[in-house]
């Protein structure tokens, strides 16, 4: 299939990511509650009635916030999942989304009608210089689209409500799941990989046409705590302890020329700080501690706590302590024991004039879990570009590939 054609799922794809988008399911890191915000059930309940308007069996909300549902097979075989996240990220503003199209893209600047000074440039941007005639999805210009993974989401609907009104497309048993909190790393709770009850599964949560990922970032997450000795500055001398000064000075030790996001790419880890908050008397910093091997992550780990032990010798009315927390795991140390879902979706790719590709990403997705958990669970690629901020887009037309590609797999998947 040419990628420049139009296709028969492109205004469905269209329309379904236009509405999702446009509801706000953003998550929020520091909500003890699952899913962590309230929000995100204006996503799942609407997922909810859709699944049973089209025909689904199972169709079911979680006590965790995750929407379940059951194709029944038309044919003997695995049983195979699909997934993706309701939830958005807590990066950019995601409130008030307004997603419109640019039918058939020519090829120049996409400039937004929300905020004059930001250009989508295929200059900057080469694989949108590959989208010419497409219809481009974005935002306007203040918040992020949210594709990530509303794509996703619209993808797996559009293959299901395929399937279901075409019975005669043979296919085995097939669960979905939409899950939130993937953005905060809380999608896969423990319970759902019994409650999916899929020999294998993918998520639809990458980027460009072609990518089938199984490797992936190791993360630990790490928590510093710094109280110092408050008083009355007027009568501080010798007697205050600055908790500011302190975790100022951690944050100046670690790593910051090397080893953090800004200055590494490809199979290079890092430590990065992604909040500060607190006062005088105490600070909180919470830090993101990635590698693609558990060595690397462990190092890191080492890292900040040597630097927390260094900072508080230098003042010992202060306390300063620091847990880390583990998050996810590199899927290919599973998956690469049994390369089954990874060779059906390149051979997928393949039938679909598509060639694979497979290169880690520097991330994780709810597959990092699921496979560590018992559920080999690679990455299918959506099409979705420059995720997490204002440039945010994505090809209906590479959607419709990842829907195409999602309908040649269950096929290969049914028992010969």
């Amino acid at each position: 299939m040419p990628q420049d054609s139009k296709t028969r799922f492109d205004q469905e794809l269209e329309t379904r990511l236009m509405r999702y988008a446009a509801i706000d399911s953003q998550s929020d890191a520091n909500s003890p509650t699952s899913p962590s915000t309230e929000r995100q059930y204006d996503m799942l309940r609407l997922l909810e009635a859709e699944l049973k308007d089209i025909g689904a069996e199972d169709v079911v909300i979680t006590d965790y916030g995750t929407v379940l549902a059951t194709l029944p097979g038309t044919a003997p075989g695995p049983t195979v999942g699909f997934l993706a996240h309701v939830d958005t990220a807590p990066q950019f503003n995601a409130t008030g989304v307004k997603p419109r199209v640019i039918k058939g893209y020519n090829g120049g600047d996409i400039t937004y009608p929300d905020n004059a000074d930001l250009i989508l440039s295929p200059v900057e941007f080469p694989y949108l210089a590959q989208k010419q005639g497409h219809d481009i999805i974005t935002a306007s210009g203040t918040t992020l689209l949210g594709g990530d993974d509303k794509a996703g989401v619209a993808i797996i609907m559009t293959a299901a409500k395929h399937l279901l009104e075409n019975p005669e497309i043979k296919h085995p048993p097939l669960r979905l799941a939409f899950t939130p909190d993937e953005e905060i790393g809380r999608g896969v709770n423990a319970a759902l990989p019994k409650d999916l009850a899929a020999d294998f599964a993918y998520t639809f949560d990458g980027g460009e046409v072609g990518e089938i990922v199984y490797e992936t970032f190791s993360a630990d997450g790490a928590e510093i705590l710094v109280k110092g000795v408050s008083i009355h500055p007027g009568h501080a001398k010798d007697k205050l302890v600055n908790a500011i000064h302190l975790a100022s000075k951690i944050i100046q030790t670690l790593p910051q020329s090397v080893m953090v996001p800004e200055t590494t790419d490809g199979h290079e880890g890092f430590i990065h700080a992604t909040d500060m908050v607190g006062g005088s008397s105490e600070m909180k910093i919470k830090l993101i501690l990635r590698d693609f091997e558990r060595e690397g992550l462990a190092e890191k780990g080492e890292i900040v706590r040597k630097v927390c032990e260094a900072v508080a010798a230098t003042e010992p009315r202060a306390e300063i302590t620091c847990q880390i927390t583990p998050q996810y795991r590199n899927m290919r140390y599973w998956l690469e024991k049994d390369m089954t879902p990874v060779d059906l979706a390149r051979d997928a790719c393949r039938k679909l004039g598509i060639e694979p590709m497979s290169v880690p990403i520097r991330g994780g997705t709810d597959g990092s879990r699921l496979t560590e958990m018992g559920v080999p669970t690679p990455n299918l690629f959506t099409g979705m570009q420059n995720i997490h901020g204002p440039l945010e887009w994505i090809s209906v037309q590479d959607m419709a590939l990842a829907t195409e590609l999602c309908l040649e797999l269950v096929g290969l998947a049914v028992e010969s």
